[in-house]
């Protein structure tokens, strides 16, 4: 007998292909690549002009200039990484090489010297005039000012002198009018552009030219020299106003075996940068020094550096011989982190500084943060007198089994580094208002927002004058629920945005005048859900009169959209509301015109831009300005509805069912089950045909002629495993009431937590007629002690306190393990079942999906396992998620279609054969 005939016997497979019947032919492996999407937008101050960026699943994207004026546009091939310019008359992008000629240089293997490099373009605007540069390394405009673009070019192929720098082109934008600073490796752009800082290196082949720091005056055109002597310079940064200056430097060679930095420091009136800090200075602790990582910026009025100091690390030991030297890792029971999680980060460590404040004009140095306190957040763009410290250490044992730690905060006078105790031990986050007046936040016990007053100290409940929850009242974790968050401040610290589940409340800090309800109970009333958008990535506060936009979510249809609160109105007022996904709204600086992307299951998410005007204004007006994937229109592609039952254990459910365009109630479809929690939000959300990760490819089973069901599920704590079983098959089965829904073919498909629930599934249930398991976990027991490796964490506080729902130790309630453990109940299965467990995964250990594999074989039940070498949890490289697209599908259509199974089903692939044959074939 054949295997496919005793797959057939097994599991009652018909030996037929199913017939589908449609005008449009369905999506096939070869559509990927050409689908699009919108990865990138922009909006000029005026409001004038939009640019976004088209970008292919793999190929040559195109960037698009659109004059919202005159509804004209203008496509660059190939152009990205856009920026318009301040005063809203130029557009400034890269223009990437040809896909196919850097495709056929990784090809032959090209040096990276001989890789086709990007271009430079700049379009004015008002003439429509594009102009070209080749070679460019990268580019910078002002951040604040215009007129003046800087540009790196490309070493030549036939310059060997790898360590020189290379030439840095200073264009006037509107006389076209260029200088060059020759041999720079770094340069920096003041925010208002009327500076410009450029480290220049000694090169091999001039021996006039010097490692130098050189400050150019846009006005003037002209340099001066700042530094001049070999090292290594960095971290160029200027104040607000592009008058004083700072970097970081080393006068040591790149093959010493030890650098120490000096923080350097820049005011005119001064012949050269000076030295502001270094090892010795006062303020800095013993065996300190400048940490190379400093991040270093100046506060907005100018009166402050700041910058990170560091341990100075001893010189490597050159007597020590490496292959002589034991490699071992020691794991102490009082470690504050697991070894792992140490040799995770280890690199960052290695590289961590605590934060310092400089005084230009007392020459005084300040340390702020030690090894005692090492996060440090100034606010008021550093103008505060106050910061937010705040640690865990002491706390970080409990990690292990909590998921977080205990912080306690300090507030810290900015200008003396003194510190005042604020709160021990909490079981939460801290942050500081935008002018520093305050400390606040969320308890997670407590389920209360608090403010700390920095001038008095007192400690104020701000959230219990709230008559609702602050909580997530939905949360099935069997731990504290997380809060709804807050929505920022009002200026001068005077109020603080929190949320509730649907509204948003205006909130005294000082708790003297009552909670506000901001959004006047509309969003409990219409079970929608409110959030404030911040349009203005500059915004540090909420400022009076200000208009606000929200984002809007309707709990009860899914309906998605955007409303505005006018200052003086009582009541949100709707800019768009419906069955779509509306999603990242921009606005102009200077004008009120916005943009956003609008689609659902149906429409791509295209840009969107509208004008508003006037007391009623909406966006039932608005243009849309792109259209991709125009080619969808010539496939067989599908629709999206709700569908709602009642669970097995008595509750309302609720999940999303896509059907494919040309669905017919006479007819019977196969089904494919995919689900991991809550998916229902997602309903208007487009699904492209794309090689994902490890979900399943929705769009693309639609369209060839399945349904797909994604169930949401609300958990039992202590019983993960069933509360699957009662949403998912209960759901399964009332839509198998339909006629056409083929009850004798139906699939499940899940990914990591999807994975585990899949497998639990199979050992409940011989529903399912095929299931795909990617990254399972089978062993609780096992699995509990585990290590996630790309983080280095134990996974005890996943099954104590997060997802995996337990919510007891193992120790303490075994039988849960076991109970949810699929392992323990494979002889029931009788679904075949393909796994994807990779070697190199950080969050499912791969010996998860071992464990289900070697047990399902020894029983002789049909399964496959799928071990992408050295991949990670979900697929990264591309070429992996086309190969697992394809099994997938023809794994699919095997079992619920009847169609030929493939060698690698039928047979296998052997390990001689591997990168040779991939197993595709049905050899008919």
């Amino acid at each position: 007998m054949r295997t496919t005939a005793l797959w057939a016997a097994l599991v009652g497979l018909p030996l037929f292909t199913y017939a589908q019947q449609t005008a449009k032919p369905p999506l096939d492996h070869s559509v990927y690549d050409n689908w699009e999407n919108v990865s990138s937008k922009a909006v000029s101050n005026n409001g004038q002009w939009i640019i976004y960026t088209i970008s292919p699943q793999e190929g040559d994207g195109r960037l698009v200039i659109y004059n919202a004026r005159t509804q004209r546009s203008l496509e660059v091939p190939r152009g990205n990484s856009a920026v318009i310019t301040q005063d809203s008359r130029f557009v400034v992008f890269s223009i990437d090489p040809f896909f196919k000629d850097t495709r056929q240089a990784k090809i032959k293997k090209k040096k990276t010297a001989e890789m086709p490099k990007d271009s430079l373009g700049i379009v004015t605007l008002d003439k429509w005039q594009l102009w070209k540069a080749p070679m460019v390394k990268s580019f910078k405009t002002p951040e604040k000012g215009s007129g003046t673009l800087a540009y790196l070019l490309e070493r030549a192929v036939s310059d060997k002198d790898s360590t020189g720098g290379t030439p840095l082109v200073i264009r006037q934008l509107e006389t076209g009018k260029e200088d060059t600073i020759r041999y720079v490796l770094e340069y920096a752009f003041s925010k208002p552009g009327n500076k410009l800082l450029a480290e220049t290196s000694a090169s091999k082949k001039d021996s006039l030219a010097k490692a130098a720091v050189l400050l150019w005056d846009i006005a003037s055109r002209r340099t001066d020299t700042m530094s001049r002597g070999t090292g290594e310079r960095k971290a160029f940064t200027f104040d607000e106003k592009g008058v004083q200056a700072a970097w970081i430097s080393t006068r040591d060679s790149a093959k010493a075996l030890q650098h120490i930095y000096q923080l350097y420091y820049y005011r005119p009136g001064q012949d050269s940068g000076a030295i502001a800090a270094d090892r010795n200075t006062k303020g800095i602790p013993a065996k300190w020094g400048v940490a190379d990582t400093s991040q270093l910026y100046f506060s907005n009025n100018g009166q402050r550096l700041f910058f990170g100091t560091a341990p100075i690390r001893p010189p490597k030991d050159t007597n020590i011989v490496d292959f002589e030297v034991a490699k071992v890792d020691i794991w102490h029971y009082q470690d504050d982190y697991l070894q792992p999680m140490q040799l995770k980060n280890l690199s960052k460590d290695l590289k961590k500084s605590y934060l310092a404040v400089f005084y230009p004009d007392t020459r005084q140095v300040i340390q702020l943060g030690d090894t005692d306190l090492e996060n440090i957040t100034t606010t008021d763009e550093g103008n505060s007198d106050y910061a937010l410290g705040y640690t865990d250490k002491g706390q970080r044992i409990p990690l292990q089994w909590t998921g977080r730690t205990l912080k306690t905060a300090w507030l810290i006078n900015v200008k003396d580094g003194t510190r005042r105790l604020v709160k021990e031990k909490l079981d939460g986050s801290f942050y500081i208002s935008p002018k520093g007046n305050y400390l606040y936040w969320y308890d997670l016990i407590a389920r209360h927002w608090f403010s700390y007053e920095s001038a008095s100290g007192a400690i104020r409940n701000i959230s219990a004058g709230i008559p609702t929850a602050m909580f997530d009242e939905e949360d099935d974790h069997p731990d504290a629920p997380e809060a709804y968050g807050t929505g920022g401040w009002l200026q001068d610290d005077r109020r603080v945005l929190l949320y509730d589940r649907y509204d948003i409340w205006e909130v005294d800090p000082l708790v003297a005048t009552a909670p506000k309800n901001l959004t006047g109970f509309v969003g409990s009333r219409d079970k929608t859900r409110f959030r404030y958008l911040k349009l203005d990535e500059e915004e540090r506060f909420i400022k009076p009169g200000q208009d606000l936009a929200l984002s809007a979510y309707n709990e009860q249809s899914k309906y998605n959209g955007f409303y505005i609160i006018k200052r003086k109105d009582a009541q949100p007022q709707q800019l768009a509301m419906g069955p779509y996904a509306y999603q990242f709204l921009q606005k102009a600086k200077q004008a009120d015109r916005y943009l956003f992307n609008k689609s659902n299951y149906e429409l791509p998410p295209d840009v969107y831009t509208a004008a508003l005007s006037g007391k009623t204004a909406s966006f039932d007006e608005a243009v849309q300005i792109s259209h991709i994937n125009p080619q969808q229109q010539n496939y067989n592609w599908g629709t999206a509805e709700l569908f709602k039952w009642t669970a097995y254990n008595g509750k309302p459910a609720e999940g999303i069912l896509y059907k494919p365009e040309n669905f017919d109630s006479t007819q019977h479809y196969p089904m494919i089950i995919y689900f991991y929690e809550k998916l229902t939000d997602g309903l208007y959300n487009y699904q492209p045909p794309a090689p994902t990760p490890s979900r399943l490819n929705i769009s693309f089973f639609v369209s060839r002629g399945y349904l797909v069901f994604a169930p949401d599920i609300s958990y039992d704590n202590g019983y993960p495993g069933n509360s699957a079983y009662n949403y998912i098959v209960s759901g399964a089965r009332a839509l198998a009431r339909h006629s056409w829904v083929d009850s004798t073919n139906i699939g499940i498909q899940g990914q990591s937590w999807g994975g585990y629930q899949v497998a639990y599934l199979i050992t409940r249930t011989s529903l399912f007629k095929a299931a795909w398991a990617g990254a399972p976990v089978a062993n609780m027991t096992s699995a509990y002690g585990g290590i996630r490796w790309e983080s280095g964490m134990n996974r005890q506080f996943q099954y104590e306190h997060t997802q995996s729902r337990i919510g007891r130790t193992l120790w303490e309630k075994p039988e849960l393990y076991i109970e949810n453990s699929p392992l323990f109940q494979l002889p029931k299965v009788t679904t075949p079942l393909a796994i994807m467990a990779n070697d190199a995964d950080g969050a499912v250990p791969w010996y998860q999906g071992i464990e289900l594999f070697t047990g399902l074989r020894r029983l002789g039940k049909p399964v496959w396992m799928l071990n992408y070498n050295n991949e990670a949890h979900n697929l990264v490289q591309r070429q992996n998620r086309k190969d697992i697209q394809r099994r997938e599908q023809q794994f699919f259509d095997h079992f619920l279609k009847g169609a030929p199974a493939p060698q690698w089903l039928e047979h296998g692939v052997p390990a001689t054969e591997k990168g040779v044959n991939w197993g595709w074939d049905t050899g008919q």
